[in-house]
């Protein structure tokens, strides 16, 4: 495990999205990471926001990564492409992809999609995305 969080200084830690650096493919999706070992006293998971703007490309997006994520969308409409099958999203959906599988999100409607993001990983660092 690497960055700031040690496991005897791993400590209770409230984040806010507004105090997060925005990241992001441009064009594609933005976030926020908003627990991270190499940013935050934290360990065992990553997790941040992301957004993808209505009408954004899905050209490039489509990845994989050893590490198990999981999306819980708040707003907006999509649909998320697991292996080859893409699946309506809508507000209150929760996603798991297994660690290894091909897959993207797309927005499907007018306004802003938004999701919660979990890796099952100390930092985000960790995350090695790999690109077909």
């Amino acid at each position: 495990m690497g960055g700031l969080a040690q496991m005897d200084e791993v400590k209770a830690h409230v984040a806010h999205e507004r105090d997060s650096e925005v990241e992001g493919w441009d064009g594609i999706v933005s976030w926020r990471t908003l627990l991270s070992a190499d940013r935050t006293p934290t360990a065992g998971f990553t997790v941040g926001t992301a957004e993808i703007k209505a009408g954004s490309s899905v050209e490039g997006a489509l990845h994989h990564h050893t590490h198990h994520e999981f999306y819980y969308f708040t707003s907006g409409n999509g649909s998320v492409y697991l292996d080859g099958v893409e699946e309506a999203v809508e507000p209150g959906a929760i996603v798991f992809v297994p660690g290894t599988m091909p897959h993207f999100v797309r927005n499907t409607g007018t306004e802003t999609l938004c999701f919660l993001y979990a890796f099952a990983t100390d930092e985000f660092a960790e995350v090695e995305y790999v690109f077909p």
